[in-house]
């Protein structure tokens, strides 16, 4: 069966939908209260390449079902209908397709960073380590 829509296509259907900033613009709202960064990309790239400092971790795979209140996986994390929920991935491609995913379950407090995890340390902004992320997520007791 041929693909009829490839995943360029549904790449920028989404970003025609959802809102998307620049990495300057992210950078700048680091420690804002009412920001929750998510990195939406597997543990393996974060171990291997670490990650925005404060964010979270909500791998794609688990994403829907972490936000859904209804979901038996629901993460409170994302009830919070004060914060925005900025999403990233490695390039872009699949927080945007995330973002969108969100935006059709109803979040209107989403948005997603141009260019990934590739464009932010390109644009040399602050990177944490994955066991600085892990520490500061899962402090010792």
């Amino acid at each position: 069966m041929p693909i009829t829509k490839g995943f360029r296509q549904l790449v920028d259907e989404a970003n025609a939908q959802i809102t998307t900033y620049s990495v300057e613009q992210v950078r700048a709202r680091l420690d804002d209260p009412t920001v929750q960064i998510v990195d939406i990309r597997d543990v393996r790239e974060l171990e291997r390449e670490g990650t925005v400092p404060g964010c979270i971790n909500a791998p794609r795979g688990m994403l829907e079902f972490w936000v859904d209140p209804a979901s038996p996986y629901y993460k409170p994390v994302f009830g919070d209908e004060g914060r925005e929920y900025i999403l990233f991935c490695g390039a872009g491609w699949r927080s945007a397709l995330a973002a969108k995913a969100l935006k059709d379950m109803g979040m209107t407090n989403v948005a997603h960073i141009d260019g990934g995890f590739a464009e932010w340390v390109k644009q040399a902004a602050p990177v944490e380590s994955y066991e600085a992320h892990r520490a500061r997520r899962h402090p010792a007791k």
